[in-house]
């Protein structure tokens, strides 16, 4: 019986050992999976398996004609994981020498010294060895098919990490009208970069990762992932021949009179839109560069320019015509202890409307406006506010400058405001606001809104457009707008413009001399600088397209709107006119003309086709290869390879900055160019060998 109770009581001993270890075991699941399970799930996260974003392609920016102005350009990392789970010993053993002399032939370097990084980082338990960064896509694609490569990430160990940079091919150029993402002023994205994000931005994937001992983290292939989705292009109304002219003459003349700042604005009269915008203002380094959209954001006091609409206001309230004459005295006249001079200095005596405008007469201007309006000053300002001067445009790219035109018995309003007013000051706008007026003029009347981007596009596919809008559709009555455009012409022919007459074609505009106060001292206490400006159209039978330039703070004595701002409009419309108006509307038949092949240059070949499916021209094709040169020949444009062999520097002559740059990255090699267009010679020439990493220099066509 003792026997018997002993045996009871041990087995109830262990009983209730298991019965309690149960119960431990079950608390510790429960605390684990219930109590901890945020914990547990973050530290699996962290450690083991992690959500990394993928980043989209961003769209490309493109100029009126498709060429590049900023763009995503895709690289690539290769790591291998030598002990991938899914690798057999015989996927190793059979093709790790191919292997390594296809790295030879790719990537350069002796396919010894491959073969002992990848056998010595097998033994180590390396799984995760670089085999080489910023590669191009035709190079991965290489790899890719090599020996044990071709078995992918699992069965090969092939390790694909991808990177997108930004590029601005043109550099400077409407670099700021291009605009940054998060590199304008308070960390804000400007210009078309920020405005259109949403579109160009498209949709980031997520890759799982593993992480390995060292500490890095490896894709793998798990349910989670999601593929990114590339942005959409924007399509904007830059054209890059017309900007880099904008920009050329800006520069120089910036440089001539050692301006601060300065701002060009080409704009087309029916469409509004902007062929041409360059900004450039004076670095601490003494470079002129894109540093700020004055074009856009910088309110100002006009000047003279502001002149015109002063007296359409006047024409269309009936209270003066361009005949009647006005007394500008000997040059100058008080308004309180305010007195306003002319340039001239005994005055321009007794003149009539239309000279007072030509010869830009301060004087002849505040008489006008004063003796008309001063005990009326609210129809003068409705007036103004009719034609739309009061209001921002609603431009498509951020940060436009807002107007001011103050209102009788409402501060800053005072006795010598009418005055002022008349020849542009106490009024503030930015060059392009008053370039959308003057732009009105030459639209007889209809004032359109400024455009930058015509189309959103995918995949080559317009998927929207954006339509000319109309903010006006008559600024004033046609027999004001006709004298307005009289007395513009006026300026050029017989006025302070005359500079910039000639015999091609008829410009029509107005200068502007502003002064500017600096430092809050005003304008009285030797805090002057000057703003000189010219704004008009041409051709001006016929306009065609509207411009202003602006010069702020010319500081080698000449401030003249005339000679700093006329000379680069003049430059500009010169060009305009030689190189465009001629292809635009050289004959009443050519419609009627025999097709002939456009000249597109080389480059790669399913582009190259893409672009002619658009054209009524015959494509002859000599080879299947994606890298073509193109010959033209009547209607006819025949396609043949080009030279590629490995280890020898490809050609790259005829193609744009884009692929050529791509070919010869996807060949390890780095590129410097000079210029822009097209590749007009490289060095070392084609068929040269090179060693991994050597410097190709590209000289550009323009």
């Amino acid at each position: 019986m003792a026997i018997r109770d002993e045996i009871a009581w041990r087995s109830g001993v262990v009983y209730v050992a298991l019965a309690l270890l149960a119960v431990a075991i079950i608390a510790r699941v429960f605390v684990l999976q219930v109590v901890e399970r945020s914990k547990w799930t973050k530290m699996s996260e962290q450690y083991v398996f992690k959500p990394f974003p993928t980043t989209a392609v961003r769209g490309d920016i493109l100029a009126d004609d498709g060429r590049l102005l900023a763009g995503d350009v895709p690289y690539y990392t290769v790591h291998m994981d030598p002990l991938s789970t899914g690798m057999s010993s015989k996927t190793w053993s059979d093709g790790i020498d191919s292997l390594c002399k296809g790295f030879e032939r790719i990537l350069g370097g002796q396919a010894e010294v491959w073969k002992t990084t990848l056998t010595d980082a097998r033994k180590r338990g390396n799984k995760y060895l670089l085999i080489r960064r910023g590669i191009g896509y035709e190079t991965l694609a290489k790899l890719k098919k090599l020996p044990i490569f071709r078995e992918g990430q699992h069965k090969g160990g092939m390790i694909v990490d991808d990177e997108n940079r930004r590029i601005r091919p043109h550099n400077e150029l409407a670099a700021r009208t291009i605009g940054y993402l998060n590199l304008g002023e308070e960390g804000n994205s400007v210009g078309v970069e920020g405005a259109f994000d949403n579109e160009l931005a498209g949709k980031n994937g997520i890759t799982i990762k593993q992480k390995l001992v060292g500490g890095d983290w490896i894709p793998v292939d798990e349910p989670g992932s999601i593929d990114s989705e590339n942005g959409n292009d924007v399509i904007t109304t830059i054209n890059i021949d017309l900007q880099d002219v904008a920009s050329t003459a800006l520069a120089t003349q910036l440089r001539r009179y050692n301006a601060h700042h300065g701002c060009a604005v080409l704009m087309d009269v029916k469409t509004g839109d902007i062929k041409a915008i360059a900004n450039l203002g004076l670095g601490g380094d003494g470079v002129y560069r894109e540093i700020y959209n004055y074009a856009i954001r910088e309110s100002a006091e006009p000047g003279s320019t502001f002149k015109l609409p002063a007296l359409m206001a006047a024409l269309e309230d009936g209270v003066i015509d361009t005949g009647d004459i006005v007394d500008t005295g000997s040059g100058s006249v008080r308004y309180y202890d305010h007195t306003i001079r002319d340039t001239k200095e005994d005055g321009y005596g007794k003149i009539s409307v239309k000279k007072v405008f030509e010869n830009s007469s301060n004087v002849g201007m505040s008489k006008i406006i004063n003796e008309c309006y001063k005990n009326k000053p609210k129809d003068f300002i409705d007036r103004l506010y009719a034609m739309g001067l009061n209001s921002k445009l609603g431009l498509q790219i951020e940060g436009e400058g807002p107007p001011f035109i103050g209102y009788p018995g409402v501060s800053p309003w005072s006795g010598i405001s009418l005055p002022m007013m008349s020849h542009g000051y106490e009024v503030l706008l930015t060059p392009i606001q008053t370039l959308a007026f003057y732009n009105a003029v030459a639209n007889d009347g209809k004032m359109v809104k400024p455009r930058f981007v015509a189309a959103i596009e995918r995949n080559g596919v317009v998927i929207k457009r954006f339509e000319s809008e109309v903010i006006i559709n008559s600024i004033a009555s046609k027999a004001t707008i006709e004298k307005a455009k009289s007395m513009m012409e006026g300026v050029v022919e017989n006025g302070t413009a005359v500079n910039l007459k000639n015999p091609n074609y008829k410009i029509a505009g107005k200068t502007g001399t502003a002064q500017i106060a600096k430092n809050n001292r005003g304008y009285r206490q030797g805090g002057v600088s000057y703003q000189a400006s010219f704004v008009g159209y041409f051709p001006a039978e016929n306009p065609l397209y509207s411009c202003i330039v602006v010069v702020n703070a010319p500081s080698s004595g000449v401030y003249y709107g005339n000679i700093v701002a006329g000379t680069i409009f003049k430059e500009i419309s010169d060009r305009v006119f030689a190189t465009r108006f001629y292809k635009d509307y050289k004959s009443e038949n050519k419609d009627n003309a025999k097709p002939v092949a456009p000249e597109v240059g080389n480059g790669f070949g399913d582009d190259i086709n893409e672009v002619l499916s658009g054209f009524d021209v015959r494509i002859r094709k000599t080879s299947k290869e994606q890298w073509v040169t193109t010959r033209e020949s009547g209607d006819t444009i025949t396609l043949t390879p080009v030279n590629i062999n490995t280890g020898l520097v490809p050609d790259v002559r005829g193609m744009s900055l884009r692929d050529a740059v791509y070919l010869l990255e996807s060949y390890g090699l780095r590129v410097k160019c000079n210029g822009k267009g097209k590749v007009l010679r490289q060095s070392p020439e084609h068929g040269a060998r090179f060693p991994a990493g050597a410097l190709v220099t590209l000289e550009m066509n323009m």
